[in-house]
């Protein structure tokens, strides 16, 4: 499973593609950061931004397209421009037809360093650990799309075998 995470940015979008499956080594494709300035006008960012994606997307053939979930953060516009790279991500995703998955910072702390609350050197660790980097990829938008990837080959790609396998199990209900 080739898996293209996006770490969404206004300023910083952090791109990552991992190849693997649950129980085998990772291995990372490529892993980049889409920068926008912030002189522009918001729209030509969020362009910028949709271009910079569509080529991830077509140089790198993702099965699958993993996000980080937006939550909520003291500063309004921080939050703004999250929101609105990780829409464009998610469209750009949709148009292709690509299975899209939205993995919380919590998610992949705990996918990755097997703590919800590890700090981003912990994540960061794990992540040249589980990758066998010989560094953790600057900025750290790039190592945080690296650890999306990471979480949705491992929880993605288990969730979508047990839904499968429900799926076969099923049995249709008789009624009366």
């Amino acid at each position: 499973m080739r898996v293209l995470g996006i770490d969404p940015g206004l300023t910083r979008c952090g791109v990552g593609v991992v190849d693997g499956s649950v129980g085998r080594p990772l291995t990372m494709v490529d892993v980049g950061v889409i920068r926008t300035s912030s002189s522009l006008p918001i729209a030509e960012r969020l362009v910028s931004i949709e271009r910079g994606l569509d080529a991830w997307i077509e140089e790198h053939r993702p099965d699958a397209v993993a996000v980080e979930r937006v939550f909520a953060r003291s500063d309004v516009s921080t939050i703004m421009g999250t929101a609105q790279a990780s829409g464009i991500a998610l469209v750009v995703a949709a148009r292709r037809g690509l299975p899209i998955a939205l993995h919380t910072p919590s998610e992949v702390k705990a996918a990755v360093s097997g703590n919800g609350r590890a700090d981003k050197a912990q994540v960061g660790a794990m992540v040249v650990r589980i990758l066998r980097l010989t560094e953790l990829p600057k900025p750290a938008d790039a190592a945080d799309a690296l650890a999306l990837a990471i979480t949705h080959v491992w929880r993605g790609g288990a969730q979508s075998r047990l839904d499968a396998a429900v799926a076969a199990n099923r049995r249709p209900v008789r009624t009366r």
